[in-house]
This record gives C-alpha cells, sequence and structure tokens, in this order.
C-alpha cells in the first residue's frame, strides 16, 4: 500500500496537470495559439535546461560503472529497434514516429530519481541509467520524427541533410551536449545559474503538461486506439518482461534493478508529446500514450516493485 500511495503520489499530479490543460481550454483561458507558444518554449527552453542541469550535475568518475552503463544503452537500443520493427504494422506511414517515441521513451530522469531517493535515500544509480539512456532517448527521438514527418515518404538527399540539420541543431540534444561536456570538464555549477537554469527547467513539465491538455482531441485519440493501447502495453509491461530477468541475470540488484525498472516501465516523458508537435506531426497518439501511461503506471511500477521484493531482489 505505502509503494501504490508514493507511485499514485508521483503519478496522479501529473495527469491532473493534463486535466488542467483541458478544461482551461474548455474555458477559453488557453487557446491553440497559446498551447502551441507554450509548446514551443519547452522545447526550445525548459527541457533543455532540464538535461542540461541533470547532467551537467554528475559525477561520471566517480560514479562510472561501465557495464551497468552499457546495459542501460543496450536495452534502450533494443526497445527503439523493436519499436521500429512494430511500427511497420502501422498503415499510417506519418503515426510510426510517434509510435516509436511513445513505446520506448521513459520519464526516467524525473520519475527515476525520485523513486530510488525514496527508496534508499540516495539518488543512486540514476544518473548512470540517465546517461545510458537519455542521450540516446533524445537523439533517436529526432531521427524517428524526422524522418517518418508528414509529407517524407522516405530518404533522400534532401531528407537525410534535413534530419542531420535537425539533429544538429535540435535544441535538446544541444542541452545534452552541453550538460555531457559541462560534467567531463569537471566545471563546478555556480549556485546562480544552478538556480536559474533549474527554474527554467521546472517550468518544463507543467507547462507541456497543460499545453497537451490543451490540445488534446478525445475523438481523434480514440480513432487512434489501437496503437495508443499497443504503445502503452509495450511501455508499462512488455520492456520490463523481457530485459528484467536480463538485468537479473547479470548480477544487478537493489539501486540497479530499480533504476533498470524506470527506464523500462516508467510513464512515456511528456517532452514526447512536446517534441512530436514541434517537429510537424499531429501528436495526438503521442498525447494519448503519456496519458494513459501516466494514468497507469502507478499501479504497473508498484505491481513491478512486489514482484522484485518477493524475490528479495531489492
Amino acid at each position: 500500500m505505502e509503494n501504490l500511495i508514493f507511485s499514485l503520489n508521483a503519478t496522479v499530479p501529473v495527469f491532473l496537470m493534463m486535466i488542467l490543460g483541458i478544461v482551461f481550454r474548455q474555458i477559453g483561458w488557453i487557446d491553440e495559439v497559446f498551447a502551441a507558444k507554450m509548446n514551443q518554449f519547452v522545447f526550445r527552453v525548459s527541457l533543455p535546461a532540464v538535461l542540461f542541469i541533470d547532467l551537467a550535475g554528475v559525477d561520471f568518475v566517480e560514479a562510472w560503472n561501465p557495464k551497468f552503463v552499457l546495459f542501460c544503452f543496450a536495452v534502450t537500443f533494443l526497445c527503439i529497434l523493436v519499436s521500429a520493427l512494430l511500427s511497420l504494422l502501422l498503415k499510417e506511414r506519418t503515426l510510426r514516429g510517434e509510435f516509436i517515441q511513445g513505446a520506448y521513451r521513459s520519464s526516467a530522469a524525473l520519475l527515476g530519481i525520485a523513486l530510488i531517493q525514496s527508496i534508499y535515500g540516495t539518488s543512486g544509480m540514476a544518473p548512470l541509467m540517465i546517461i545510458g539512456s537519455v542521450p540516446l532517448y533524445n537523439i533517436m527521438a529526432v531521427v524517428v520524427l524526422a524522418f517518418f514527418q508528414p509529407g517524407q515518404s522516405g530518404i533522400d538527399g534532401v531528407v537525410l541533410k534535413k534530419t542531420l540539420k535537425g539533429i544538429v541543431t535540435n535544441p535538446i540534444i544541444l542541452g545534452i551536449v552541453a550538460g555531457l561536456l559541462w560534467s567531463l570538464l569537471g566545471i563546478p555549477i555556480p549556485k546562480i545559474l544552478n538556480k536559474t537554469v533549474s527554474s527554467i527547467g521546472a517550468t518544463a513539465t507543467p507547462l507541456g503538461l497543460m499545453a497537451m491538455g490543451a490540445t488534446f482531441n478525445f475523438r481523434q485519440a480514440l480513432g487512434k486506439k489501437k496503437p495508443v493501447f499497443a504503445a502503452a502495453f509495450l511501455k508499462l509491461v512488455g520492456w520490463c518482461a523481457l530485459f528484467l530477468p536480463l538485468g537479473v541475470a547479470l548480477g544487478f540488484r537493489q539501486e540497479e534493478l530499480v533504476a533498470i525498472l524506470i527506464m523500462l516501465g516508467s510513464a512515456t516523458t511528456v517532452s514526447s508529446f512536446v517534441m512530436a508537435r514541434n517537429m510537424g506531426h499531429e501528436g495526438v497518439l503521442s498525447s494519448g500514450v503519456v496519458m494513459l501511461t501516466t494514468l497507469l503506471s502507478g499501479f504497473t511500477i508498484t505491481g513491478w516493485l512486489w514482484i522484485l521484493r518477493s524475490f528479495g531482489l531489492i
């Protein structure tokens, strides 16, 4: 019950922020233009700030565990690859990018650190999990969204050049690169900079959630319920069932397993919707996956934690 309450405390406020966006749209406090501006701000400013401050504050030398980082990277890559193969079953090509991203991209940084701190009192292995998975999350999200962007039919020289340019100039990628370089150079983060960037980054989740709620279309989402439910199943159940046993077999325990659980089975991050909208996609499938996984993740994560504790692994 304690784990259930904790998980609900982490996920229900997120869901309620999306509901607020819907309510504000209905009463006229947020319109489509304002929601679009909010999305752009989150994509170009808030999310890069979050990623920068998370990665810049990690001590790579002290915390480095190559086996764990490599596992997180390899499993993330496999999740992306399987999602991409399954997306070929979708008749609408323009939905494939959103499906792939929604099926693999977790709220790893925010929920991972919070959950591990709640259980163990420190962030534990969460920073290394972030290093192994989050940069790949974001880089591949740019790739798949650019490749399956509406109006494109495949890869040619123009599309490839446009995709590469989109990756290099993507604000989220720039935030990751800046954070990694800052950490590798060992530069201390001044308190003024830390507080300023953290305050900006703190706007990412509430603004992104409310903007998503304000632009959410229930009728369109119900029209895409099959890919929404399929992506949500992969995100909350499928990857954990496949890769948690592998992590156990490789000897990962305690904080490592909890970090892997969050990487594999937490709700799809709100930034997936923000990126989809800002890269020319409709965003309906993305918002549906985010809302469904957010609603259910409190129960599924609690179930996985109960299984791991029952076997004495955490």
